[in-house]
């Protein structure tokens, strides 16, 4: 299953993603995806410098799912939650495009 990099930026908080070029960017769209268990481990090795530069805090990997048209979801619904930067659920939540 596909997975991302995910943190939140250190001077606003911000929900951010590891983007392929190193870089951080705030739509999950942007984000480099991970095929495979080593590709995971680099991008994480990645966002853990990044984290030690103290650019994000809270990096971890997630499992996404990626349709058929190319876009990116998150599998559970506290990464989707994070993914549409609300911090209320109203009623249209599961429809927010991310």
């Amino acid at each position: 299953m596909p997975s991302v990099v995910t943190a939140n930026r250190l001077n606003d908080g911000v929900v951010v993603y590891l983007a392929p070029d190193g870089g951080w960017m705030e739509s999950i769209a942007d984000a480099a995806r991970a095929e495979s268990e080593d590709e995971v481990k680099a991008l994480e090795e990645t966002a853990a410098a990044a984290e030690r530069d103290r650019l994000v805090v809270s990096v971890y990997s997630m499992p996404v799912e990626v349709k058929n048209d190319g876009t990116v979801d998150p599998i559970s619904v506290r990464e989707r939650i994070r993914a549409s930067h609300r911090t209320t659920l109203t009623e249209d939540w599961y429809d927010v495009p991310l």
